[in-house]
This record gives structure tokens, C-alpha cells and sequence, in this order.
């Protein structure tokens, strides 16, 4: 009797909860999280756009090698993604210091900003697919009592810009145009389609509940 054949594996290229959170929202439930050790510096002259395809490729490539390894992940599509905050040509820190929040808050408060968020898949046969989704916010100006209390309450810590729109900050947003799942961390929409394109059964889990 032949063996029955591999299923099919997914995993995402972070730690992070948000990005977790939101494939699991379309019913994809990733059997490892491999993030990636990548210095995120900038390049010089880097432009927000091209640091955030540049990081969601890396990161995708560096959880292919992750998986690689492991047999338990054979075959492995994998899902990297990075997300960049700036304004105008000035990428935001992810904010570890409470002096870089401060100065975050304040550059965004009553102003325009951007988000780009890349996203790169890679399928069983080292095959990949990218994409890059812009959207534009604007905060409503922020009163001396909204940063303190902000400030204090440490949500900005580690966070692209200092904030989170699922979060407190969301409440500071007074215009988004283009994809809210992009500014929490995954473009949804744009990540199932390059995943369907290359192969992977998005939709087997919903009736059951059960991974494909």
C-alpha cells in the first residue's frame, strides 16, 4: 500500500501575535512560527517602500531555510511580511525608548502618514511571490493629556511608529484609506490570493476547522 502523501505545510516568518492573529482570522492556522534574526537598519537612501519589500523577502527566504531543516515541515509554504511607518520620506523607529515614542506621537500627532506593508510567500519549490500595500492615515491632533497618558501606558513598545491601530491608537485615527489589515501587520487579501496563486488550498479548513 503506497503511503499517503504529505500535507501540505504553512509558516509564518514571525513571532509576531498580530500576524498570527490575522491568518488565523481566514482560517489559516500555521504549523510553525520561524521568525527571522535580520538587522532592520535601513539602507542608505532606502526609501520606506523598497525597506519593506526588501525585509518581507528576507524574512521569507530566512523561514525557508528555517524550514528546510526540519522534516516536520515538509512541504512548507511560507508567509514573511514587514510593515514600515513614515512620513514623508522619514521611516519611524519600532519604538523601544520612551523618548522615541515621544517623538513619534508628536511627528504623527494632526499630521498624514504612511504605512507599507510588504508581504512575500514562498512555496515548496523555493518559488515567490511579493507584494506591497500602501496606506494613508492621518491622527487627529493629540492634546498634552492624550501623549501623556499614551506614553504611560507602554502600548507603543515595540511597535512600527509608535502605535497600533488595533490597539488604543486607534482611537487617534481619523482617516484610513486602503487596507486596515496591512496597517495591523498582514495585508489579508493580498496574502491569501498569492498563496491560492501558488498552490496552497486556503479555503480547505473552513468547513472543518481542520488545517489542509
Amino acid at each position: 500500500m503506497s503511503e499517503a502523501p504529505a500535507r501540505t505545510r504553512l509558516a509564518l516568518a514571525s513571532g509576531s501575535p498580530r500576524r498570527l492573529a490575522l491568518l488565523q482570522q481566514i482560517g489559516l492556522n500555521p504549523d510553525a512560527l520561524l521568525p527571522a534574526d535580520l538587522d532592520e537598519t535601513p539602507g542608505r537612501n532606502e526609501s520606506p517602500r523598497k525597506l519593506a519589500a526588501r525585509l518581507a523577502l528576507e524574512k521569507a527566504q530566512s523561514g525557508a531555510k528555517l524550514a528546510r531543516a526540519r522534516p516536520d515541515l515538509s512541504p512548507c509554504y511560507i508567509v514573511g511580511a514587514d510593515t514600515v511607518v513614515c512620513v514623508g520620506r522619514r521611516i519611524l523607529p519600532k519604538c523601544e525608548t520612551l523618548d522615541e515614542a515621544d517623538d513619534c506621537l508628536r511627528l504623527l500627532s494632526g499630521r498624514a502618514h504612511r504605512v507599507f506593508t510588504g508581504v512575500t510567500v514562498i512555496d515548496p519549490q523555493g518559488r515567490d511571490r511579493s507584494r506591497l500595500v500602501e496606506a494613508r492615515l492621518r491622527f487627529k491632533r493629540l492634546s498634552s493629556r492624550e501623549m501623556e497618558a499614551y506614553l504611560a501606558s507602554r502600548e507603543w513598545a515595540g511597535k512600527a511608529g509608535g502605535y497600533a491601530i488595533q490597539g488604543i491608537a486607534g482611537g487617534f485615527v481619523v482617516k484610513l484609506v486602503g487596507s486596515y489589515s496591512a496597517v495591523v501587520g498582514l495585508p489579508l487579501y493580498e496574502t491569501r490570493a498569492m498563496l491560492d496563486g501558488l498552490g496552497y488550498p486556503t479555503d480547505a479548513s473552513w468547513a472543518t476547522g481542520a488545517p489542509p
